[in-house]
């Protein structure tokens, strides 16, 4: 009798740790979630304990298993909240809070990276620029800021490689989430010496790479006996949260694409070959399948049209207010979906939201309808840049809780001009993670297989060509809103 595995994908949120049992046929068992804490010491600061991370991690794990059988657990695996900078000593002894994605105390060292080293010597050592989020400014902070603790380092690593570490004595991280740090050569798949040589640090102090999909070692005895699963469990290296809900919504391979309407957006298209928009409009990072993707990140999606809904119309039932929406594609008003700035493609914290074209006929259900579509055509605006680089996209999968309305869904699939399909289920990153370690497992031959075989389709939106046409105009004038106002929003900020 052959009997089927299990496999935990850990998902290491910044809020909560998703914990997600898969068997080997990739149908979800038990799904778990803890909350840790989040410590915002100064105004803009933000960390956490990775202690924390660490003691929810396994408590969630043991709730996941309770009424199973521990000894079919065969492999565990990660997806991960990005960017954060994890420091140990040479006990590996955590140093100072972790410093978080969406920490924005780097504004000067980002400044030194962008400015004086330059973007495109940046772009030249590792495909991308610097942002406030990324680790190697978290880096020099450190050393700028905090001189005592920077001279203690012995080991720099990710939140969920942290995790890693503790379970199997490993230092390591995988390809996806080191493309984040800024010290990550993504075209060749290994460490920037030059990066290193700017940020202080030496290849040592960081950890060694391995593809998503390896193994990087078994879990320690000692956790083994503490979560009553066998020795033999491996770990595999895992992905940064968006390469590992790539891998949970199928979006692998040649060409495919993934939209997420969340608190914030992106558009994650998978690519075989490496590739890098002139303005580093897009993030170019390795993927989880072991070859590379682009992504696009707007810093406001589905929270614009809960800004809307909430603070100013004053109502929860959004459908209600969806429904007045007859008229696709004949919407004179637009909204730039700019609330906390943006980052793709314009990079521009001082960037605003703006509604523009309204009249003494214009109704609520006009500006609803703008909000909406204002998000789609800001995603548009990413999708551009990667068919400039000769990337062809015929549809795309859609995630995150925005994708829940039809009629946003076939909003995007006329104003991308895309087939826009639906999966059965969506569990973003910590599906990804246990697909990952099936896959290190030997369960499946390679990451594709695994999504092929375990991502289903249950319905598809069809762009309609009359509808496509009219949206083609409107997002040829929306395009011409934002560089209207640039300089106007660096006078408001």
């Amino acid at each position: 009798m052959v009997i089927n595995m299990l496999y935990i994908g850990i998902d290491l949120g910044t809020s909560a740790v998703k914990l997600l049992l898969m068997d080997g046929n990739g149908k979800i068992q038990n799904i778990v979630s803890k909350e840790y804490p989040l410590y915002f010491p100064n105004p803009g600061w933000s960390q956490q304990e990775p202690s924390d991370w660490y003691e929810q991690t396994m408590t969630g794990i043991k709730e996941l298993l309770e009424g199973f059988d521990k000894s079919r657990v065969a492999g565990i695996s990660f997806g991960g909240q990005m960017h954060g900078l994890v420091i140990l000593d040479e006990n590996d002894e955590v140093i100072r809070p972790a410093i978080l994605w969406n920490d924005g105390r780097t504004y000067e060292e980002c400044d030194f990276l962008n400015n004086v080293i330059g973007k495109e010597k940046l772009s030249e050592y590792t495909a991308n620029i610097s942002f406030t989020g990324f680790t190697a400014p978290k880096i020099l902070w450190v050393k700028n800021k905090e001189p005592e603790n920077f001279a203690r380092i012995s080991k720099i690593m990710l939140p969920k490689d942290y995790i890693a570490y503790k379970m199997t004595g490993v230092h390591c991280t995988d390809v996806s989430d080191a493309s984040g740090m800024l010290l990550f050569d993504v075209k060749n798949r290994c460490w920037s010496k030059e990066m290193c040589e700017i940020c202080g640090i030496s290849e040592k102090q960081l950890a060694k790479i391995y593809e998503s999909y390896d193994m990087v070692g078994c879990v320690l005895p000692d956790v083994a006996k503490e979560l009553g699963i066998p020795e033999t469990v491996k770990v595999a290296a895992g992905a940064g949260d968006n390469a590992a809900a790539a891998v949970g919504t199928g979006t692998v391979g040649d060409g495919m694409c993934n939209i997420s309407l969340g608190t914030s957006g992106t558009i994650f298209i998978s690519s075989d070959k490496f590739g890098v928009d002139k303005n580093n409009a897009l993030h170019s990072f390795a993927h989880a399948d072991g070859h590379y993707h682009l992504m696009g990140c707007m810093l406001s999606a589905a929270s614009c049209n809960k800004w809307w809904m909430d603070e100013i119309i004053g109502t929860t039932d959004y459908a209600a207010q969806q429904e007045e929406i007859k008229a696709l594609g004949d919407n004179h008003v637009y909204f730039l979906p700019y609330l906390m700035g943006e980052r793709s493609p314009h990079n521009n914290p001082n960037a605003r939201g703006t509604f523009i074209g309204m009249t003494m006929d214009t109704t609520r259900a006009d500006m609803t309808q703008a909000v909406l579509e204002g998000v789609a055509f800001a995603l548009r605006d990413s999708f551009e840049v990667a068919k400039s680089l000769g990337i062809k996209i015929e549809r795309t999968k859609i995630c995150g809780g925005g994708a829940k309305s039809p009629l946003w869904k076939k909003m995007i699939a006329n104003i991308l001009n895309v087939k826009v399909d639906v999966i059965e289920s969506e569990e973003g990153p910590a599906m990804g993670g246990a697909i990952l370690a099936a896959v290190a497992c030997g369960e499946y031959a390679d990451v594709k297989e695994a999504a092929d075989k375990i991502v289903k389709v249950i319905d598809t939106v069809e762009p309609e060509p009359a509808l496509v046409s009219k949206y083609e105009a409107r997002y040829q004038q929306f395009k011409e809103i934002y560089p209207a106002c640039k300089a106007v929003f660096d006078k408001i900020k």
